[in-house]
């Protein structure tokens, strides 16, 4: 793998071919080997981002049994539920650890004087772009690469999802070290090492994003991402663009 990451040149697009070869390689290790790869790669110019839901909990687990220490952040949209900010906490007391809140400057008042009331409704795309999309991007401007709990199994948008890969967006490296994994591997990672989660799994909530956006659909659905604008053929907030597109 040393001859391959020494030819990586940080904030430049990736080639295919070397894209290709790591993620080749990748597909035979596990999540610890690709956080441990862009760690050395990149070192603290890495960062983890989470929204709170079982992938997010594997992989902060995972940094803090290897030792790594890189900022970790999440997208405060100012509309997640209070069981999400109570998971932020819980979470920074177990790890002795401070999570970077991301957030955009404009307030939902401000949002619904210029955009009219309930964005998240009348043009759900614009709102993530405003709340999302926009903060993430200025985030991640001075960062080389961002790690995500992006999985295939997780809906039919992300099947395509690779280890490595090249953020024409965010114009950075991103890496999904449990692209591979399904649902059951994770929760029981996350059982068996007793760790946090968000109690709204427990009531029929597979994915958990803001209140307006997010409804419980039971426990039995095949799409991990079900209950996520529903009624609405909008199925990604946008941030995971690059991973849709493969």
């Amino acid at each position: 793998m040393d001859s391959i990451e020494n030819e990586l040149v940080p904030n430049e697009e990736l080639s295919d071919e070397l894209l290709s070869g790591l993620n080749t390689q990748f597909e035979m290790a596990g999540p610890d080997e690709v956080l441990l790869w862009g760690y050395d790669t990149f070192g603290a110019g890495m960062v983890l981002g989470t929204g709170f839901g079982p992938s997010g909990m594997f992989l902060i687990y995972r940094l803090w049994e290897l030792g790594i220490e890189v900022p970790i952040f999440y997208l405060d949209t100012h509309l997640l539920f209070d069981e999400t900010y109570a998971l932020r906490d819980r979470v920074e007391k177990r790890f002795n650890i401070q999570i970077t809140r991301v957030s955009t400057d404009l307030s939902l008042e401000e949002q619904a004087d210029e955009y009219g009331e309930k964005l998240w409704k009348t043009d759900p795309n614009k709102c993530c772009q405003l709340r999302k999309v926009l903060p993430l991007r200025n985030y991640l401007s001075d960062k080389e690469a961002w790690v995500t709990g992006v999985r295939r199994s997780q809906s039919e948008t992300r099947k395509n999802t690779q280890y490595v890969e090249w953020d024409p967006e965010n114009e950075v490296v991103k890496l999904n070290p449990l692209a591979n994994y399904t649902a059951e591997q994770v929760w029981n990672y996350i059982h068996s090492k007793n760790l946090p989660y968000n109690p709204l799994h427990d009531e029929g909530y597979p994915s958990i994003g803001c209140i307006p956006c997010t409804e419980a659909v039971g426990q039995t659905v095949s799409d991990e991402r079900s209950g996520r604008w529903n009624g609405n053929e909008k199925t990604e907030c946008g941030i995971h663009l690059s991973t849709q597109q493969k």
